[in-house]
């Protein structure tokens, strides 16, 4: 566990959680003792932990592959918080072994303020690793699900994917400040600056055009 005390708000990484070694992330109003949960990894009576006491108002979704629901059930029976998600998972939820879609509350849309407290966390829908992925931003923090790590984007499946989470980096996500800390959905942090220089690596080189799966810059 490691907390961005970031003054008026408290974003807490909880993780590694679970057989995927994923992280969840509890953000927090210390003032209005309010905090959101993003993402529902095993493990989830550790991220009620990480909330310390706030009342847990919102569950935010960066999408819906099975490991980042695996505590649904405990999660939502403690805290009976609605769920957000972007509509665009509403398919993939019915195809795959995550929840059934109308276990969804309510949609997210890009630009959304996702109030907590007094803060804000501004969704940015970046499709590629799914359709529906999103990213928050709160403050200089952003919580990338797994459209970005250090390193890399997230897994895709087609080549078609890839070029789509590309772009979405890229034109979502690289207008962000250099200084930006994104707190990716498994394993290490990274800067929006570093992955920017490692992806300017990465397009400098020609690729074969089928490439997909697990990608590094």
């Amino acid at each position: 566990m490691h907390v961005h005390d970031q003054g008026t708000f408290r974003v807490v990484k909880v993780g590694p959680l679970g057989p995927f070694a994923n992280n969840a992330y509890v953000v927090i109003d210390p003032v209005a003792s309010e905090a959101a949960i993003v993402d529902m990894p095993a493990e989830g009576e550790k991220i009620l932990e990480a909330a310390q006491g706030a009342k847990i108002t919102k569950i935010l979704l960066t999408h819906t592959h099975p490991d980042h629901l695996l505590s649904y059930d405990l999660l939502k029976r403690a805290t009976a918080a609605p769920v957000y998600c972007h509509p665009a998972e509403q398919p993939a939820l019915s195809l795959s072994k995550g929840l059934p879609p109308d276990r969804i509350d309510l949609p997210l849309a890009d630009g959304d303020q996702i109030a907590v407290g007094s803060v804000r966390l501004r969704v940015i829908h970046t499709p590629g690793h799914t359709p529906g992925s999103v990213c928050f931003l709160v403050g200089n923090l952003l919580i990338a699900g797994d459209t970005l790590f250090p390193g890399g984007p997230g897994r895709t499946d087609t080549p078609a994917d890839l070029q789509q989470e590309i772009r979405s980096i890229v034109d979502r996500l690289y207008v962000l400040p250099d200084d930006t800390l994104v707190l990716s959905g498994h394993g290490d942090d990274t800067t929006i600056g570093a992955s920017r220089r490692e992806y300017a690596a990465f397009a400098a080189c020609p690729h074969p055009p089928d490439l997909c799966g697990d990608v590094l810059w």
